[in-house]
């Protein structure tokens, strides 16, 4: 990821996810998770990004 994919997905946790999966499963997951609150939806990014 470049440097300006990182600091938005570090803004907007889902950005991130659909940089690395598309409109996947994980994508939509992330949008529920960051809904119900900013760190789980991170939290999430920072997995699939990891992995």
């Amino acid at each position: 990821m470049s440097l300006p994919q990182l600091v938005l997905s570090y803004l907007f946790p889902p950005l991130g996810v659909f940089f690395k999966v598309g409109f996947g499963l994980h994508f939509w997951l992330n949008i529920v998770l960051t809904f119900f609150g900013y760190w789980p939806g991170l939290l999430h990014r920072i997995w699939v990004l990891g992995r």
